[in-house]
């Protein structure tokens, strides 16, 4: 089974009892039991509890994997157009899978997102499109400070 028909297997699963509920990610690791990572997410945040009921709704799962289910963090991945559209305006760190103008690693806020790509304003005050077929990692910087925390 393909990574895409295996998020959408869980897609589905998910629609149907948590309906308000995202696969933001998921991770296959192999060995002898494999183990499949899930990051969810849902308005207002997932807790141990919720990440227990949604073990337990994914129970079919659990013939093929040992089975984690957890929250994005702070510093969440970014891999579709809705995650990089809904922060709009933060902080982000991206890799490329090639060089992009000779660099591969840009860190800036993230000024517009669409269907093909995303801009950002890097901290040098240079402005670069990346398309989404070149990103290979991106995620929010989240920097902490004094008064308990805030994106950058």
């Amino acid at each position: 089974m393909s990574h895409q028909q295996l998020e959408q297997e869980i897609e589905d699963a998910l629609a149907a009892g948590f309906p308000d509920v995202e696969l933001v990610d998921l991770e296959e690791r192999g060995g002898y039991q494999p183990i499949l990572t899930l990051y969810i997410d849902r308005p207002g945040g997932v807790d141990l509890d919720f990440c227990a009921q949604v073990t337990r709704a994914l129970d079919q799962l659990r013939d093929r994997y040992s089975l984690e289910v957890s929250s994005p963090g702070l510093d969440r991945r970014l891999r579709k157009p809705a995650h990089f559209l809904a922060v709009a305006g933060e902080t982000v760190a991206v890799r490329t899978s090639a060089p992009l103008g000779g660099q591969r690693n840009f860190r800036g806020r993230l000024t517009a997102a669409d269907n093909d790509g995303i801009s950002l304003t890097l901290e040098s005050g240079e402005s670069v499109s990346i398309p989404y077929t070149s990103v290979a990692r991106a995620n929010v910087i989240f920097k902490f400070d004094d008064n308990g925390g805030q994106r950058e």
